[in-house]
């Protein structure tokens, strides 16, 4: 047996998530709390969370699994919150991926845990599971991908501003500046409309263009694989603050795609097996309201020629289509060399492609396409990288050197032209 959040809980209990997208998730912390719920977004790291998560997880469990829910259950149990008054929520994509499974796994360890009465919250778009205290509606929703959209927006300019910073720490003390803006902006019920989002973008766009920059050759590296190792620092053992360190301008596509990405299946269900037309007709919906947000971006991103743009969802499509078919999803799917594809085509040539212990649709994919993608960009130089809890993060350094000794020998950092 285990304990539901309810109605009544509401009020008085804290919400733990996992820290996935660093930037993003502050955002999106502020649309629960505008929705009257308290989420905390967890950011322990360190042997004793991965401890945490082997010793009440399994160790055959994926790599993303023992992170995350390592995290919320180390949380239970360091002392910071009271497990009567907490409750955890996990992220499903659904479909055929481990975290389908994740809220059974976390009630299982806090049953063996004597915690069963702490409630585990299931967010999905495939309704895995209902939860009569916890609603994602519509509007809800939406705001909850305006403020993905502003966490893409951040994450871009930080990464190619950061690398030619003058004053050391100003690109970082940027993206504070307006973590802290716009989420006040959320608690006023603020900065959610089209043409406030607009004004934002604009003036986010302003403040890192007016930072100081001495524009040197680097060489650029994409970071592209499953969607928890690519984006959270604990997962992937500060990736980007390595190639940072390494003198490298580094990108990662947006999160909006990837939502986008899970959207766009369900179209794609619909036209290769048939099915619920709701089901389709609300993804069509979805991937409209993404649509516009991004429209807008770019549109705010053509004022500054400096700032390199991420590609549109359609083009994100036809990229594909020279790769992989889009009846192949799972996992990341298709999406994973389409977005090798578009940071190539973009100048970002050296291609680390992060791939966590246990996650086979991902290994598939992303290992399987790597000759693919190399036939149809013969300059790309694709390094996978493997994470897991006993990975040596010495030797992911070392592999990562290789790829970059590579890249500056090969003459390609900051090319931009297609082969």
């Amino acid at each position: 047996m285990y304990s539901v959040f309810t109605k009544e809980m509401k009020k008085d209990y804290t919400i733990l998530a996992p820290d996935i997208f660093p930037i993003h998730m502050e955002l999106v912390k502020e649309i629960f709390r505008m929705y009257g719920y308290h989420l905390d977004i967890l950011h322990y790291t360190g042997k004793k969370v991965v401890d945490t998560g082997l010793e009440h997880l399994h160790n055959d469990l994926c790599y993303p699994a023992i992170c995350m829910l390592g995290q919320q259950l180390y949380g239970l149990t360091c002392g910071d919150y009271d497990p009567h008054k907490t409750a955890l929520i996990q992220f499903q994509t659904g479909g055929g991926c481990r975290a389908s499974n994740y809220i059974w796994l976390l009630r299982k360890a806090l049953y063996n845990m004597g915690m069963s009465d702490v409630p585990v919250i299931s967010l999905s778009f495939n309704k895995i599971e209902e939860c009569p205290g916890f609603k994602v509606t519509p509007p809800f929703l939406a705001k909850g991908l305006m403020a993905i959209l502003y966490g893409d927006m951040l994450m871009l300019l930080r990464n190619q501003v950061r690398p030619y910073e003058q004053q050391s720490g100003q690109t970082l003390a940027t993206v504070e500046k307006w973590n802290r803006e716009l989420s006040a902006q959320f608690r006023r019920n603020e900065g959610l409309l089209p043409a406030q989002i607009r004004q934002n973008l604009q003036k986010i766009a302003a403040d890192f263009a007016a930072i100081p920059v001495c524009r040197t050759e680097k060489v650029k590296v994409g970071i592209v694989g499953e969607i928890y190792v690519k984006y959270s620092p604990f997962g992937n053992n500060n990736l980007e603050e390595f190639l940072f360190s390494e003198g490298c301008e580094y990108m990662v596509p947006g999160v909006l795609s990837f939502l986008r990405f899970l959207f766009y299946n369900k179209e794609t269900d619909y036209l290769y097996y048939g099915g619920s037309q709701a089901k389709k007709n609300f993804s069509v919906i979805a991937g409209g309201v993404i649509r516009k947000l991004e429209k807008i971006m770019l549109e705010v991103l053509r004022d500054y020629p400096q700032f390199t743009p991420p590609a549109t969802f359609s083009e994100l499509c036809d990229i594909s289509t020279h790769i992989l078919d889009r009846g192949v999803k799972m996992g990341e799917g298709w999406l994973l060399p389409a977005e090798m594809g578009e940071l190539i085509e973009k100048g970002y040539h050296n291609i680390v492609c992060a791939q966590p212990f246990g996650c086979l649709p991902n290994h598939i994919v992303g290992k399987g396409i790597i000759r693919k993608v190399k036939e149809y960009y013969p300059q790309a130089n694709v390094c996978p990288i493997d994470f897991d809890a006993g990975a040596s993060p010495v030797n992911q350094e070392n592999r990562i050197r290789l790829m970059l000794a590579l890249a500056r020998e090969g003459g390609n950092a900051n090319e931009t032209d297609r082969s």
